[in-house]
């Protein structure tokens, strides 16, 4: 293993998206165009699973050094109510699009730091959304919150809006790291969240972690996890950490020198993974694990999981409307993304029109590669019938998976591609062999952090 990790430990991307962000195509997609996208997606998925809503809220305290989010660092909470008024203007925006009543399935909070809002200027932003939509059936609400700003009237406040999943940023409980990462947090306050939400009544409470941060090590993280079970979250988010110093300078507190690379950034991995598998977990995709009774779990036995920009979830909506600064649309046939600053968010949002300034509209051969780079990100599996899937990129990446065919990382049979439980730590490096827009334009610079 050690050997496949020094060979597959190149950069790669997420695959939170395909084509990946900076693989859309160069020219923007005009409001006409998404429009038409957003309002057919729309027509065909509202009447059937509904459609899902992520908010980005920005706002945070301070700046965790790790962090590869949007954000804006600043303790002056005045900007509370001016951008909840901007974000509720978006989205009549989309009312006015859709002229019919929204079916919402999903809705996710990220940041940012959701809980750096009071809450009472979080209700005016879910009654504000709620107030114009219908509530699908089994619908999923979702926040992300820091445990020192979490108080019981925001659990109790979200829960009473219909929010019944939380995630808590734990990252690592080592001091020595919390401090390099500027993101402090102690065991106590982690476990009091915890405790008030399972006593309000919240059915799900993910933990997140991030193995390869500076100054970990073996035995910090094994007690970082020993923590964690001791608490059993469900489910838990075990994240590889993107470090990405040329895009986002406060990475640059720390060198490389102060990481865990390469086969102990591995060795980090594989021991939370063997910890949390005794402890009853199950793997779930790629980066999570969940109990057996976890709807992420029962997602994946029914071969319902789904990835979007929001992470692995059980609710495979067509239409994702991305609200807030920086915040990403999937329209299945197109992406959007809005203003990434929050003043020229402001300004579009004024002018009365949507905020974006990128975009890509996918070709036949993106949605050919995205279903099988989706099936394999959820399932660890991909099948086609060679004569209904006339597409010669597919084909040219299956060829650049030879190698790790030969290292015994996937099986590839009767038009059937599989991740061996081997091969699973490197399901990046297999989506990247099958994308066709990195191999026909492969960057002068690096763009991604490292797979493993």
């Amino acid at each position: 293993m050690n050997n496949l990790t020094e060979k597959y430990n190149v950069a790669a991307p997420r695959y939170t998206s395909y084509p990946t962000v900076p693989y859309w195509d160069a020219h923007i997609l005009e409001q006409e165009q998404w429009k038409k996208l957003a309002k057919d997606t729309f027509t065909l998925s509202n009447g059937k699973e509904g459609i899902s809503i992520y908010i980005h809220l920005p706002f945070c305290e301070s700046l965790c050094t790790y962090c590869g989010c949007n954000t804006r660092i600043t303790v002056n909470h005045n900007v509370e109510t001016p951008y909840i008024l901007a974000v509720l203007k978006e989205w009549s925006l989309y009312l006015q699009l859709f002229e019919e009543t929204p079916r919402i399935k999903e809705i996710h909070l990220g940041g940012g730091t959701p809980t750096f809002f009071k809450p009472g200027n979080l209700t005016q932003l879910i009654e504000g959304i709620l107030s114009t939509a219908l509530i699908c059936e089994n619908a999923e609400f979702s926040f992300e919150a820091h445990p020192n700003n979490t108080s019981v009237a925001h659990l109790q406040i979200l829960y009473t809006l219909g929010f019944r999943r939380l995630s808590l940023g734990i990252q690592d409980f080592d001091t020595k790291v919390q401090h390099i990462i500027n993101r402090i947090q102690s065991y106590d306050a982690v476990k009091q969240v915890t405790e008030q939400a399972r006593q309000i009544g919240y059915t799900s409470i993910n933990y997140d972690l991030i193995y390869g941060l500076p100054l970990q090590t073996e035995q910090s993280m094994n007690e970082t996890i020993e923590k964690v079970i001791t608490l059993s979250p469900n489910p838990i988010a075990f994240y590889s950490n993107a470090h990405v110093p040329w895009i986002k300078p406060g990475q640059r507190k720390f060198t490389e020198n102060d990481l865990p690379a390469g086969t102990l950034k591995r060795i980090l991995y594989e021991n939370g993974r063997v910890a949390f598998q005794k402890a009853g977990y199950i793997e779930i995709g790629m980066d999570h694990f969940a109990l057996k009774d976890d709807p992420l779990h029962e997602a994946e036995i029914k071969g319902a999981l789904h990835r979007n920009f929001m992470g692995y979830t059980t609710s495979d909506t067509q239409l994702l409307i991305g609200l807030g600064a920086s915040a990403i649309s999937d329209a299945w046939y197109g992406f959007i993304q809005n203003e990434k600053k929050v003043e020229d968010y402001y300004k579009k949002i004024e002018a009365g029109v949507f905020p974006f300034f990128k975009g890509h509209e996918l070709t036949a051969e993106d949605l050919i590669i995205r279903k099988h780079i989706l099936n394999i990100m959820c399932r660890m599996t991909t099948s086609w019938r060679k004569d209904e899937e006339q597409c010669e990129a597919f084909y040219e990446g299956l060829d650049r998976l030879q190698e790790m065919e030969a290292d015994d990382l996937v099986i590839i049979d009767h038009y059937c591609l599989t991740v061996s439980p081997k091969g699973r730590p490197f399901v990046r490096n297999v989506c990247m062999a099958l994308d066709a827009r990195l191999w026909k334009n492969q960057p002068a610079n690096v763009l991604f952090s490292t797979a493993v």
